[in-house]
């Protein structure tokens, strides 16, 4: 529909036969909604049904991730503040752009954070994303294939590696409980001093 000022009343039948609701076809046509009311009660038209309407979550994430030439997906929608982190407003809640890429791909909610593994900061091709146990997956078989040995089931200060082990982008090990409590004495230090 396109935004016309003192539409016709040919213009809102066309618009009501199309389903749209008395509120979207006023906002468009810049008309009165009683007016449009009024025509869709005196032709005998059901009153308009929510949801008939709205899109899917996933028809809207494909209206913002934009395909590029390398295989690579962009993101032209919303984005978080700080992080700069594709984000999809549906449903009066935002989502994480790229768990909706993921679910498009598994059909499965995410464990954990989904990030590309591709190389282009936040990717958004299905894919390119992974949750945590895919990620660790990928990691650990690069890890093999570039001959690096395997993952010890306990850090040196006995976390168990099934729960607190990652592994990095480059391959190396490491342990998400020793490296936050790192954190936390490095931030305790700073407050300190």
């Amino acid at each position: 529909m396109s935004a016309h000022a003192n539409a016709s009343r040919e213009q809102i039948i066309a618009a009501l036969h199309d389903g749209h609701s008395a509120a979207r076809i006023a906002r468009e046509f810049h008309c009165d909604k009683g007016r449009v009311r009024a025509i869709r009660d005196e032709l005998g038209l059901p009153a308009y049904v929510r949801g008939s309407e709205t899109p899917s979550i996933e028809d809207r994430w494909r209206q913002y991730a934009k395909p590029l030439p390398d295989g690579h997906m962009d993101w032209t929608g919303e984005r978080q503040a700080t992080s700069n982190r594709p984000l999809l407003s549906h449903g009066y809640r935002h989502h994480s752009a790229a768990v909706v890429a993921f679910r498009i791909r598994t059909g499965r909610d995410p464990v954990g954070q989904v990030r590309a593994e591709c190389g282009m900061r936040h990717c958004v091709a299905p894919e390119h994303v992974e949750d945590e146990p895919g990620r660790r997956r990928i990691r650990v078989q690069a890890r093999y294939l570039s001959g690096g040995r395997a993952v010890q089931e306990r850090c040196q200060h006995g976390h168990d590696q099934a729960e607190h082990g990652r592994i990095a982008a480059n391959g190396r090990a490491y342990c998400h409980a020793c490296k936050r409590a790192r954190e936390e004495r490095a931030r305790a230090k700073k407050r300190a001093a």
